[in-house]
């Protein structure tokens, strides 16, 4: 089952949608278990934040290296989650 552009679920195994790794239950926030790489969004350039705090998230598959997702957030701010209903 299709969760997003980049996730599908295996039975109650959310998994790259690219590569089919394994990333987590359902019930977990899969983001936890993805490699993260987190950048100052004052890295960017006009006309994103100057400030410091401001992180831009990326997330990718620890297997293949796929892009799954993005989220802005400030530092130390709780990952977003995306609770899956079925």
């Amino acid at each position: 089952m299709r969760l997003s552009q980049t996730l599908d679920l295996d039975g109650t195994s959310i998994v790259c949608g690219h590569c089919g790794h394994g990333l987590c239950d359902k019930d977990v926030n899969w983001k936890e278990k993805a490699i993260l790489n987190e950048t100052p969004m004052r890295t960017l350039g006009d006309p994103y934040s100057t400030d410091e705090q401001v992180l831009l998230r990326v997330f990718s598959c620890p297997n293949c290296g796929a892009l799954l997702d993005t989220e802005t957030a400030m530092k130390d701010d709780p990952f977003l989650h995306d609770k899956i209903f079925t």
